[in-house]
């Protein structure tokens, strides 16, 4: 029977057995297959798989730019929920007048709290949008938690938790996000494979830039100086009352002096 039923999929869905074989899902230009069959075929293909790792770079987690050009990444997370839902607006406006890119990684209760700030970063060409998850979850097969927040609980869940954000950054942007970051940035190496079904590569960091908006400015400043050729840099873009927009924003120029360029994860292969 289940047979029978994976291969009415495939026929009905031929998006789904491709997916089966590439991490680039053919419905980049094919209409996307319904979630629940999504949901069905990725839990079938890693069925019985049991990981071994948990934490922010287990295996098949990107945590550098592969190159030795003097290149940095600037990656901001907005995590959504509470506190969470705000924004940094000094320093997205810093930004936008030096002409600093960055990847902004974007919860959907973020994007539901801020609509039209979200589709105006979404159309300025310097930030690109990347995944942050529908409600910011450790990325898990097995519900693993961190930080006392419960991951998602199978790879069913995952598909959820990856694909509904995706849809509806696409639904808005009209261009589907090929990053993924989740919720604590925390993986085990089968939810990172699962992401790749999905089309998305896992997005790491090389420098911890402001430990979950926590650093004073003074900290985030000298974690981001210590930057060498192709880190890629985390830190928040959500908490206008922490110390993290002041501490980049004191940063960057320093970073300019020596001579770096910043970039957006997408301009460099990863690594």
């Amino acid at each position: 029977m289940l047979g029978l039923l994976f291969g009415k999929i495939r026929v009905v869905y031929p998006a789904l057995s491709v997916l089966l074989l590439s991490a680039v899902p053919v419905w980049a230009t094919e209409p996307a297959p319904p979630l629940d069959a999504l949901k069905q075929e990725v839990s079938a293909r890693f069925s019985g798989r049991k990981p071994l790792q948990w934490g922010e770079t287990v295996s098949g987690v990107r945590t550098r730019l592969d190159t030795r050009d003097k290149v940095v990444a600037l990656t901001l997370d907005a995590c959504g929920s509470g506190k969470g839902n705000g924004v940094d607006a000094t320093l997205m406006n810093f930004l936008a007048q030096e002409r600093i890119p960055a990847t902004l990684f974007i919860n959907a209760r973020w994007i539901d709290a801020n609509p039209e700030l979200f589709k105006r970063l979404a159309a300025n060409p310097l930030f690109e949008i990347a995944n942050h998850g529908m409600w910011h979850k450790p990325a898990s097969v097995i519900g693993r938690s961190v930080y006392g927040i419960k991951g998602t609980k199978d790879a069913k869940e995952l598909v959820e938790e990856i694909e509904r954000n995706a849809r509806k950054i696409e639904a808005i942007t009209g261009k589907r996000p090929r990053l993924y970051r989740s919720g604590t940035a925390y993986y085990d190496e089968v939810a990172v494979e699962v992401a790749g079904a999905l089309g998305h590569e896992v997005a790491g960091f090389s420098i911890l830039g402001d430990a979950g908006a926590t650093y004073s400015a003074p900290k985030v400043t000298a974690a981001l100086v210590k930057a060498v050729p192709g880190d890629i840099i985390i830190c928040h873009m959500n908490h206008p009352e922490s110390g993290t927009g002041a501490g980049i924003m004191a940063a960057v120029p320093e970073l300019l002096r020596r001579g770096f360029h910043f970039v957006r994860m997408s301009d460099y292969p990863l690594k």
